[in-house]
């Protein structure tokens, strides 16, 4: 594990852009660090760890792709120790001029009669093949001969193992320069690099590893400054965020009071699905404010929620909350499931309490009508939740900036959180700090999944709002809560088999089995 002092350990993990490597790699070595030293260490540990994924019962051929750089003096540090662990290593390094110890380690290899070959054809019978040839921080596209031999390695049925990030991958943007191998493993190194996790790179990285080489959290904090500015959820960051543990002597009242808004003649399921997900979440009471002719099949449905009927439009909308209803008394309001965009007016009663206040679906259309300055007059904790195409009609100047950059500029600018759903969730906060939900499964591409998490968000900041608990705390947890019971329903029912009613289902069954 990276050394971090005891009150940061599992609670930040650093993601970091090209340069912030380059500068604590830096560090490390003006501190004495030897290169060479962490270049043995991390080609061990990489070693390892291949032969782990890869034993040599079953992979008995490794073919080694090596590049001018450390990243390629990596490789050969790997080349060699599967070598003298009984593996048939094949090298294949196109390049004429390396750096000194790319060309010292070549050597040595080729001392232990270590074939090295200038066709990547050689390397096709190959059990396995370690991608070596970029790492971090690669800025030009690949062309020419190198171009053409990683299509051609692409074809291959063998594994691909990437050291760091997959060559001809971006590090920063997880764009493709040109051409990228396609890894079946991509082992980072040190810390998380940016690239990885966005949905551009989900393609070209196969499953994802750090390899942690135990860098001085002194050194982190000195380049990356306090907060981490860009950080991944992990489970174990994420347990600690979920109100798991009660008091024995606690009551409903003290475990949060949710008002869930929306619902119509035309979405039905929606607002059920975020009261489903509202429940899994453990909130001591929840209400749910729907059109009055939804309200008898909203109660046979959720027999523990307080179901408030609303005056309805021609419709079948919400037309606007009873005036008797106090929005003071619910310690957090979630609205937008279903409810359509003809409730302006109940946007603009939310809008004015100072309850946190969570906006998804059509809340949000409706808030690209008026405006996101909105929300600059709240003085309470308001969230956001779009997909693509509803950040898109938000802030359509935003639409064709990367999903981070965007969700970071959105957040600043609407002085709110803004969760921006996707493969590779981004999380912002007004201050400039992002959160990266990387662990997602495409059984979630359906219609609903977006409901459950706003009714199992809502539960979770009422109850940290109502106990005095961090509220942007509630949304992260919210967001690898949701996407842990997908993975976990996928892995019962398949992707096809993950409807969101089995979602919200599977809510509570992925937490135990996360918990272990």
């Amino acid at each position: 594990m990276t050394v971090l002092p005891q009150s940061v350990i599992s609670i930040q993990v650093p993601v970091v852009s090209a340069k912030q490597m380059q500068e604590i790699e830096s560090c490390l070595f003006a501190n004495g660090m030897p290169v060479a030293a962490l270049m043995e260490k991390v080609g061990g540990l990489i070693a390892r760890r291949i032969q782990a994924l890869y034993p040599l019962e079953r992979f008995q051929t490794v073919g080694v792709l090596v590049g001018p750089g450390h990243n390629g003096a990596d490789a050969l540090v790997v080349a060699r120790e599967l070598s003298f662990k009984g593996y048939q290593v094949r090298v294949y390094q196109p390049f004429e001029r390396s750096k000194d110890l790319t060309t010292a380690h070549a050597q040595f290899a080729r001392s232990l009669s270590i074939p090295f070959h200038p066709s990547i054809e050689e390397l096709r019978s190959c059990d396995v093949i370690i991608d070596g040839l970029f790492g971090f921080g690669l800025e030009r596209s690949i062309e020419g001969d190198l171009a053409h031999a990683i299509r051609e390695l692409n074809q291959w049925s063998a594994p691909i193992v990437s050291i760091d990030v997959p060559s001809g991958l971006h590090t920063d943007t997880g764009e493709v320069l040109g051409v990228s191998v396609r890894a079946t493993h991509t082992l980072c190194l040190g810390l998380w690099k940016l690239g990885l996790l966005q949905d551009t790179a989900l393609e070209w990285v196969g499953q994802t590893e750090l390899i942690d080489f135990d860098i001085p959290w002194p050194i982190i904090e000195s380049v990356l400054g306090i907060p981490i500015p860009v950080q991944r959820l992990v489970k174990q960051q994420m347990l600690k965020q979920l109100p798991l543990v009660r008091d024995r002597t606690t009551h409903k009242y003290k475990q949060g009071h949710l008002l869930l808004v929306g619902g119509s003649q035309t979405y039905p399921g929606s607002i059920i699905l975020a009261g489903l997900g509202a429940r899994a979440s453990g909130v001591g009471m929840l209400s749910i404010a729907v059109p009055m002719s939804l309200k008898s099949l909203i109660v046979a449905r959720l027999l523990d929620a307080v179901v408030i009927g609303c005056d309805e439009t021609e419709q079948g909308a919400i037309a606007q909350l009873p005036e008797n209803l106090d929005l003071d008394r619910f310690d957090a309001i979630a609205y937008g499931p279903g409810v359509t965009t003809e409730s302006v007016a109940v946007l603009e009663r939310v809008l004015g309490c100072d309850r946190p206040l969570i906006l998804d679906a059509d809340g949000l259309n409706l808030l690209a009508s008026l405006g996101v300055e909105q929300l600059h007059y709240r003085s309470a904790l308001t969230v956001l939740t779009p997909h693509t195409g509803e950040f898109r009609r938000l802030l359509p100047q935003l639409a064709d900036v990367s999903a981070i950059v965007a969700a970071q500029q959105a957040a600043r600018g609407s002085n709110a959180i803004v969760v921006l759903k996707g493969a590779c969730t981004a999380i912002a906060a007004p201050n400039g700090q992002i959160w990266i939900n990387a662990e997602s499964t495409p059984a979630l591409a359906r219609g609903g999944s977006g409901d459950v998490l706003t009714g199992l968000m809502g539960g979770l900041v009422a109850q940290a709002q109502r106990q005095g608990r961090s509220l942007e705390g509630a949304v992260q947890g919210a967001v690898w809560w949701h996407s842990a019971a997908g993975c976990w329903a996928a892995q019962q029912y398949t992707v096809m088999g993950v409807n969101a009613e089995t979602l919200a289902m599977s809510l509570q069954s992925s937490l135990v089995f996360a918990l272990g």
